[in-house]
């Protein structure tokens, strides 16, 4: 019989991979996929100026700008600097043409007062600097506005989708000013925010962030997939889900902190390779022990009703939670040092990760378990060709992103 479920494995894995490898070679190794985020600082300036420290993907703020400006010029000479990884010819590109890039970066991202225009000022040259190995651009701007108040408002449509180079773009604001310390997430459903804002307006934005990561996370979305269709028990799925929230959490907290920074050409590939682990524990079950595959060693229950191989699969998950929680925190560019009301902003971008995550299992897992209830191998040729499909899109990522494809 188990010779039968092997070859059944190995044909279901080959038809799998075959189908899903010519849609897997533009993703998620591109630079900046179909999303974009802008990160903008906000304190008080000179003379009463407000300063904000913008940063921009460069080879996105390149096109745009060139585009917007009518400037063949700078396409071409920052797309040679972009494609030979030169940082010293990236900002002389954009130095070389910084009205262009003043210009385009000032009329969609702007500052006012009361309703009144505040003008903005370049400091300095724009320098390059590196985001989850991507090159970005970082601009200074001065803001002089034309009356003193307490309360300004930002609003930024940079990288807007009718561009059509990117979807979605999320401009993640972070300010110490007029007496007020915050943080904001804009998108194009809410492109401004004030400083005078209440607690609640600022947390939901990041709830709302959260949420919209995990879902438009496909690896993250997958992993979830991966641990819902090895799952026995719905115990089981209930003490993987929580260990997850725990890793991330606490990697989340320790970035918080500042305590803790790994490059993100680490962090991806590792993720990657969890997806394809995770989702490889439950086709290897599979492939030792048949129709057996999803039940409990009755010899080595211990507590929580786990046996062995449940005790192995939390401490595997918990690990890799480690890894995506550095993944959730470089999506939002966390790279300060302790604050409350980072963390407190962080915390609720969290609790929109888990709301998802757990609305995905109340969804997929009683439907597994009614289909493992009333067709058993049928449940368990699903959830195998589920993890198959997964694990080999895993694997695929993991070489895309070690080769950075």
């Amino acid at each position: 019989m188990f010779g039968h479920v092997r070859r059944t494995v190995i044909v279901a894995v080959v038809g799998i991979a075959a189908a899903v490898v010519p849609f897997l070679g533009t993703g998620p190794a591109s630079a900046h996929g179909f999303s974009s985020t802008v990160y903008a600082k906000i304190t008080p300036g000179d003379e009463g100026h407000i300063r904000t420290a913008v940063e921009l993907e460069y080879d996105l703020l390149v096109v745009s700008a060139a585009d917007s400006g009518d400037d063949d010029p700078l396409f071409q000479e920052g797309t040679a600097a972009f494609d030979a990884g030169d940082s010293e010819a990236q900002a002389a590109a954009l130095h070389k043409h910084a009205d262009t890039t003043l210009r385009y970066v000032a009329d969609r991202f702007t500052v006012t007062a009361q309703g009144a225009a505040c003008q903005s000022t370049r400091v300095g040259d724009v320098t390059i600097g590196e985001r989850e190995g991507v090159p970005y651009a970082n601009l200074l701007l001065d803001w002089a506005c034309p009356q003193r108040t307490g309360e300004h408002e930002v609003r930024s449509g940079l990288f807007p989708d009718g561009e059509g180079y990117v979807k979605g773009t999320k401009t993640i604001v972070t300010y110490e000013i007029d007496g007020r310390s915050g943080s904001a997430a804009l998108d194009v459903d809410n492109p401004s925010f004030s400083t005078g804002q209440s607690w609640y307006e600022r947390f939901r934005e990041f709830f709302l962030l959260g949420a919209e990561h995990l879902l438009s996370g496909i690896d993250h979305i997958l992993f979830l997939l991966a641990l819902i269709a090895g799952s026995r028990r719905l115990r089981e799925i209930v003490l993987a889900a929580t260990s997850f929230t725990l890793a991330h959490s606490v990697t989340f907290m320790l970035a918080a902190l500042g305590l803790v920074e790994v490059p993100a050409a680490i962090v991806e590939p590792v993720i990657a390779l969890s997806i394809a682990v995770v989702a490889g524990w439950h086709l290897w079950g599979i492939w030792r022990r048949g129709d057996h595959a999803t039940a409990l060693d009755p010899a080595g229950r211990g507590h929580f009703s786990l046996d062995r191989s449940g005790w192995i699969r939390l401490g595997v998950v918990f690990c890799f939670g480690l890894v995506h929680g550095l993944g959730f925190a470089g999506a939002l560019g966390i790279d300060e040092a302790w604050s409350w009301t980072l963390l407190w902003s962080l915390l609720v971008f969290n609790v929109g990760i888990e709301v998802v995550q757990l609305a995905i299992i109340a969804v997929v897992f009683p439907l597994l378990i009614v289909l493992r209830r009333r067709a058993p191998k049928a449940g368990l040729w699903a959830t195998g060709a589920i993890s198959a499909c997964v694990s080999i899109m895993g694997l695929i990522w993991f070489a895309q992103r070690v080769s950075g494809s």
